[in-house]
């Protein structure tokens, strides 16, 4: 006898038929919910789950809120999880059975260089800034393929101009960048304090393209640029900056 019939037997005992329907609109519910979830390529809002339901029988946020709850508790100790991240909720792999599904795939997660680490830290960290106040922090030019890379991956976004001569981009992180590492809000970023040096963030973050243990950043890669190109297309544009001036 199912689990679901021995508490829909016990409602009825209880407190009679309505308190039955409730127990099986309760287990639909989830199912419904559970099934979305995996069905789904990216992190589903409350908005988006209460949408799929017709609108007479749609359920509210916070009935929703007590499925997914109990959705995590079920998960608890299992190699998946229920994960709320900026966008929505998400079931996911476990961080700990990386290194075993990884190998599902023969294609390795992209490397980045230290450069582009600093960029985009700087970016989460002081956000609204421009991308000579990020040079001016790194001391630095900052490549134009790294500002590309992190605007085509969705994790930087500009979010207005600087009122000031030039009327530069401001950038900002999005949703995506907060997806993509597990965080629900900024919030949630270790503090500078917590961080020695720039390479932390990997093992803070979890990042998925961490750096090896025992390998050093002469073995990242930056996308679509090694550091020599990076070196050359820097000095290429001081050479610019100077002619103009």
């Amino acid at each position: 006898m199912s689990e679901q019939f021995l508490q829909a037997e016990s409602a009825v005992n209880e407190s009679g038929l309505d308190q039955v329907k409730a127990v099986i609109e309760t287990s639909k519910l989830k199912n419904i919910i559970e099934a979305a979830l995996l069905a789904s390529g990216q992190p589903l809002s409350l908005d988006q789950l209460q949408c799929l339901f017709e609108e007479h029988e749609r359920p509210a946020k916070v009935d929703i809120r007590q499925i997914l709850d109990i959705l995590q508790e079920d998960y608890a100790g299992r190699g998946f999880e229920l994960k709320e991240v900026a966008s929505g909720y998400r079931i996911q792999v476990c961080a700990e059975m990386q290194p075993w599904i990884s190998k599902l795939w023969e294609e390795r997660p992209p490397k980045y260089s230290r450069a582009f680490l600093e960029t985009l830290a700087i970016i989460a960290y002081r956000q609204p800034i421009t991308r000579g106040e990020i040079e001016d922090i790194r001391g630095v030019s900052v490549s134009s393929q790294i500002m590309k890379t992190l605007l085509e991956r969705g994790w930087i976004r500009i979010v207005g101009k600087r009122d000031v001569p030039g009327r530069p981009s401001i950038y900002g992180t999005t949703k995506e960048f907060l997806s993509y590492f597990n965080l629900k809000s900024l919030d949630q970023l270790p503090s500078l304090m917590e961080l020695r040096d720039i390479t932390e963030i990997n093992a803070e973050l979890d990042l998925r393209f961490a750096e090896e243990e025992g390998k050093g950043s002469q073995e990242e890669l930056e996308i679509g640029l090694d550091n020599q190109e990076q070196e050359a297309a820097d000095n290429h544009q001081n050479q610019e900056d100077s002619s103009v001036e």
